[in-house]
C-alpha cells in the first residue's frame, strides 16, 4: 500500500526515518552544496545488526547487506542509483517506503533487495527545491542552485568544452560516482512525459547528421527506455504534453529531442561506466500536492521493473595467477568500444549491460595480452542475476596501470583525429555503431 502524499517542502529525512527504523541503515549527506543544505543519498540496505535506536521492529527473514560483498566472498551485486527533482523527489520517497515496507512480504521486492544494492538520492538541488512555489507549471524557479546554475548543464561534456564552473553539488555527485560501481541509473525530471536516453550531445562520430546521436549501446538504451515507458500508466502512448510533439512508444534519443551540453546522463555513461536515462514524469513541474499520490501510482511498477534491468547482461571478476583481483583491467563486448574503456573496479569486478544474445567479451590487462570468451547471454532479469563469466590471467601477477581517460571532450578529439589523420577510422566507428543496434 502506498504511503499517503505529503505536503510539498517536507524534508526527505522525514520519510527516511521510517526506512531507517526498519533497516538500521542510514542516509548520508553529500557534502559541499552551494546553499549549505545536504543532498541526502539513501542506500536502503540493512545495517550491521542490533536493534535500531528507538527499538523499531526489524523485518523477519534474510536481509540485504549494508555494504558491497566482493565476488570472492559471495556474489556480484549490481548497483543502480536513482536521482530526482520536483515530482520525482516525492515519487522516490514513496519508493523507499514501498521497498522497506514490502521487504520480507513481497517475494519480488525481497529478491530484488537481496540481490541488488540500490542507492537513492532524493535531492541533488535542495536550494532549487526550496525556491519552488506550488502549484507552478510554467516557471522554473527551482531549476537553478543558489549560484544560479543549472546542474544538468554542469557536468564535463564528451563532445565540447563545458566552460561552466563545476558546482559543489555537481562535484559531490561526480565523487559519488567515482567511489561506487554503479551499473544503472535514472535521473527523474519534470516538465514533459517521456523517457530520454543518451547521447544528449554529439558530433559526426555519433551520427548527428541524421538528427540522432547514437551510442555504442543504443539497443540497450532503447530497451531501458521502453521498459520504463511500457510499464508506466500512460508514458507508452507517446502523446507527451504537447499535441504538436509526440514520442513514439514514449521514448526519445536526447539529441533528437534537443541538444544539451554538460548533461548528467552522458557523463555517467562515458566516465561513470553507468547506463543512465532521464525520466520526464510530469507535464507540470510543480503540481498541486493532491496530485502526488497519482504520480506515485503511475510510476510504481515502472520503477521496480526498471531497477530489475540492472541484472541484464554479463558480470564477472578478473584475477591473476594467484587468484587475486586485477583492478583497471579493460572488459568490453567486441563491437561495442567505449571511448572511455570500461574497467574493473578495485575487486576486479566488471558489469556489462547487454541484451540477450551471443557476444565476444574481450578482457585486457594493460601491458599483457587480451583474452576473448564467447558468451550466450540469457534474459536473467527475472532471476535477479546476470550471466557470470570470469577471466583468469595466469601469467599476470602485477596490478596494471589505470586506463587513461581524462575529463576532456573525448569525442571531439576522436572526430578531429578521424578527419585529419585517420580517414578510415571515422567510417569504421560509424559502421560499428550502426551494427550494434541491429543485433
Amino acid at each position: 500500500m502506498a504511503a499517503p502524499a505529503r505536503r510539498w517542502g517536507c524534508s526527505c529525512e522525514e520519510r527516511w526515518q521510517h526506512a531507517d527504523g526498519r533497516w538500521g541503515g542510514g542516509g548520508r549527506p553529500l557534502p559541499g552544496l552551494s546553499g549549505g543544505r545536504a543532498g541526502l543519498q539513501v542506500p536502503p540496505q540493512r545495517g550491521a545488526g542490533g536493534v535500531p535506536e528507538g527499538g523499531a521492529r526489524r523485518l523477519p527473514g534474510p536481509h540485504p547487506p549494508a555494504q558491497h560483498r566482493p565476488l570472492g566472498g559471495s556474489r556480484l551485486k549490481r548497483k543502480p542509483m536513482l536521482l530526482l527533482q520536483t515530482v520525482g523527489r516525492e515519487i522516490l520517497l514513496h519508493l523507499i517506503d514501498h521497498l522497506v515496507t514490502n521487504y520480507g512480504r513481497d517475494p519480488v521486492i525481497t529478491r530484488l533487495l537481496n540481490n541488488t544494492r540500490i542507492h537513492i538520492m532524493p535531492t541533488m538541488n535542495p536550494d532549487g527545491f526550496e525556491a519552488t512555489v506550488v502549484p507552478d507549471c510554467y516557471y522554473s524557479r527551482g531549476r537553478y542552485n543558489k549560484n544560479g546554475e543549472d546542474l544538468n548543464r554542469n557536468f564535463p561534456d564528451a563532445f565540447e568544452n563545458n566552460n561552466n564552473l563545476i558546482q559543489p553539488e555537481t562535484q559531490a555527485v561526480i565523487n559519488w560516482i567515482k567511489n561506487e560501481t554503479f551499473v544503472l541509473s535514472a535521473n527523474l525530471h519534470g516538465g514533459a512525459l517521456v523517457a530520454s536516453y543518451t547521447f544528449d550531445n554529439g558530433n559526426s562520430v555519433t551520427g548527428t547528421s541524421n538528427g540522432y546521436s547514437r551510442s555504442p549501446d543504443d539497443d540497450v538504451f532503447i530497451h531501458l527506455a521502453k521498459t520504463y515507458s511500457f510499464n508506466h500508466a500512460s508514458m507508452y502512448k507517446g502523446t507527451g504534453c504537447d499535441s504538436k510533439q509526440t514520442f513514439p512508444d514514449g521514448i526519445t534519443n536526447g539529441y533528437s529531442w534537443y541538444q544539451l551540453e554538460g548533461g548528467m546522463q552522458d557523463y555517467n555513461y562515458v566516465w561513470g561506466q553507468c547506463f543512465e536515462i532521464t525520466l520526464e514524469l510530469s507535464c507540470c513541474k510543480y503540481p498541486p500536492a493532491e496530485q502526488l499520490e497519482k504520480f506515485w501510482r503511475d510510476n510504481k511498477v515502472a520503477l521496480v521493473e526498471y531497477i530489475k534491468q540492472v541484472h541484464l547482461g554479463v558480470k564477472g571478476q578478473v584475477t591473476d595467477k594467484n587468484g587475486n583481483p586485477i583492478p583497471n583491467a579493460i572488459v568490453e563486448a567486441k563491437g561495442r568500444p567505449h571511448i572511455c574503456p570500461y574497467r574493473t573496479n578495485e575487486h576486479g569486478e566488471y558489469f556489462l549491460l547487454l541484451l540477450p544474445g551471443k557476444y565476444v567479451i574481450n578482457a585486457t590487462v594493460p601491458g599483457f595480452k587480451s583474452m576473448l570468451k564467447t558468451v550466450d547471454i540469457p534474459d536473467n532479469t527475472a532471476n535477479f542475476s546476470a550471466l557470470k563469466q570470469d577471466f583468469s590471467f595466469p601469467e599476470v601477477s602485477v596490478k596494471p596501470r589505470p586506463a587513461s581517460c581524462p575529463r576532456t571532450p573525448l569525442y571531439q578529439e576522436l572526430e578531429r583525429s578521424s578527419a585529419a589523420v585517420k580517414p578510415t577510422l571515422h567510417i569504421l566507428v560509424l559502421v560499428i555503431v550502426t551494427i550494434s543496434i541491429l543485433k
